[in-house]
């Protein structure tokens, strides 16, 4: 009988002063390493998806020409109403 697992596994080096550190935080929370290691990498994965979006942020406000959040209803009725509206195919209806 073939036993599949359901996670992958990897092997990290890091050196001795921060392995300590990461002994120690697992003990200290209850967890094991792997526990540990997953909620690093579900934060770092924040982390970059916040900045990210912070960098988007600025670009379009470097790109707005001075609309504010208030402006944004009536910019989409706006565009709304110069856009012609859809027709759903027969198929579709």
């Amino acid at each position: 009988m073939s036993t599949s697992r359901t996670s992958r596994v990897y092997t990290i080096s890091l050196p001795p002063e921060l392995a300590a550190k990461a002994e120690a935080l697992a003990k200290r929370d209850s967890r094991t390493m792997s526990e540990l290691f997953r909620e690093a990498f579900r934060t770092y994965c924040a982390q970059q998806a916040r900045r990210a979006l912070e960098e988007i942020g600025e670009y379009a406000a470097s790109r707005n020409s001075g609309f504010t959040e208030a402006d944004v209803p009536r910019l989409i009725k706006e565009v709304r109403r110069d856009k012609p509206a859809r027709r759903l195919s027969r198929a579709h209806r």
